[in-house]
């Protein structure tokens, strides 16, 4: 049973013509079958191992649906869950500082859907203080005690990634002594140093005995710090979704070159177990990964992520380190939107009114009117069908009592709504000429 905020915030992303950021398995269509494999793989995470996937798509077949939708899963089972989008300025892949200043962003748990990083960090705080409040001989009274020994157990925790990254445990030892004197400005400017911040004050820096800001190889070894306090803290893992990974075609020829090698790193690094709890999901288009500017350009990492999908999309192997979406059909889209139907109406005072005037046939003729729009290409009009059928219809039949869209409604599909792929699709003579 989904709560009526809930519906609220997926109505509301849908009516603006995006995707959801959670209640997304009401709305999931023929990304099911991949759920067993999924919960298989972050098991073997959850035990301690790293994880992989690529997940190649059209537009149109829901990538950045699918990767919200592991997120979601993937904190109802304990993990912490983050979104990167990737791009040439704010986060180019091979500029691992940038990427983890965003994963820590929109990091999120199952109690805070994202800018959950603070909270993490002073539950793992408390973590440790209840391991040294269960040795008897410690006196809970005795508050300088309590955080030595504290202090103590968090180095002997991070022992291991002291030698590499000093910086990551004396900046959480000094921001747990702020805390302890109540000094919330030098606690915060530590916590926005550790989140990768840039520009934090000198004054904060000489506080805890570092200098500048958090460069690529640093960023590395927080990641492994994060892991550590993830675990500490009774997470099982963080799932990381790198999305829209094909924008690297489009990035000058260094940086692409740069982003790439990135990539395999990031494979081998897992692979060796650098980064134990963690499953990173990236997402690309089919030119992606087979095209001349994509994964190709680099055969190491082509060799790494080759499937075969030569056969039948029904023999295709969810095990596999690539898997592939299925673009939507006509059938899929009368599906979700159905759905989505049901779930504005729910509650509502004109719930039956809503349900026979968007009845099913209705839902029909809108979904073959959008798809016409585009060039009859349905896989492009999942999100603008979504879009109209909320903010122009539905919302106008609750609103509205006399209102009914087979009299007063004519679908209209202006430029400056859709994406450039969608202004592709309409503008073409013909399905051949859309180029995906």
């Amino acid at each position: 049973m989904i709560s009526a905020a809930r519906r609220e915030d997926i109505v509301s992303a849908l009516r603006r013509g995006t995707v959801p950021n959670s209640g997304l398995d009401t709305l999931a269509v023929g990304i099911e079958s991949f759920a067993p494999t999924l919960n298989e793989e972050l098991d073997a995470v959850a035990s301690g191992r790293g994880g992989f996937k690529a997940v190649r798509g059209e537009y149109g077949t829901g990538k950045t649906f699918f990767g919200r939708w592991l997120q979601e899963r993937a904190r109802s089972r304990g993990f912490a869950a983050t979104e990167v989008q990737i791009n040439e300025t704010e986060t180019p892949l091979h500029r691992l500082e940038t990427v983890y200043r965003r994963l820590v962003e929109h990091l999120g748990t199952a109690d805070t859907g994202a800018g959950a990083f603070r909270s993490v960090i002073d539950g793992w705080f408390y973590a440790l203080e209840q391991d040294v409040l269960a040795d008897p001989a410690v006196n809970p009274d005795d508050a300088d005690d309590l955080l030595q020994r504290t202090n103590a157990l968090m180095e002997a925790r991070l022992g291991a990634i002291s030698k590499t990254a000093p910086a990551f445990s004396a900046v959480l030892r000094t921001y747990r002594q702020a805390l302890a004197r109540n000094d919330g400005m030098l606690a915060d400017g530590l916590i926005s140093w550790l989140a990768g911040q840039p520009n934090v004050a000198a004054s904060v820096k000489r506080a805890a005995g570092i200098k500048g800001d958090l460069d690529h190889f640093g960023a590395a070894n927080f990641l492994v710090g994060l892991l550590t306090i993830l675990r500490d803290s009774g997470f099982t893992g963080l799932v990381m979704v790198l999305d829209e990974v094909e924008t690297l075609q489009r990035m000058r020829t260094d940086t692409r070159e740069k982003g790439l090698n990135a990539l395999r790193q990031w494979i081998d690094e897992i692979d060796a177990g650098r980064y134990p709890g963690l499953y990173l999901v990236i997402t690309g288009t089919p030119a992606f990964f087979d095209g001349p500017q994509g994964v190709q350009r680099l055969a190491p990492l082509a060799q790494r992520l080759h499937v075969d999908f030569g056969t039948e999309r029904k023999f295709d192997n969810p095990r596999a380190v690539q898997i592939r979406l299925a673009p939507f059909d006509h059938t899929s889209l009368l599906s979700v939107g159905r759905r989505v139907r049901d779930l504005y109406a729910e509650g509502r005072k004109n719930e039956s009114r809503i349900r026979s005037v968007v009845d099913d046939s209705y839902l029909d003729t809108l979904a073959r009117a959008v798809a016409g729009g585009l060039g009859g290409k349905v896989g492009v009009a999942p999100r603008l069908f979504l879009k109209k059928l909320v903010a122009d219809v539905l919302d106008r039949v609750d609103l509205h009592p006399d209102f009914d869209p087979r009299q007063h409604y004519s679908l209209t599909l202006a430029e400056s709504e859709m994406s450039a792929i969608e202004r592709a699709a309409a503008n073409a003579h013909s399905v051949d000429d859309i180029e995906l």
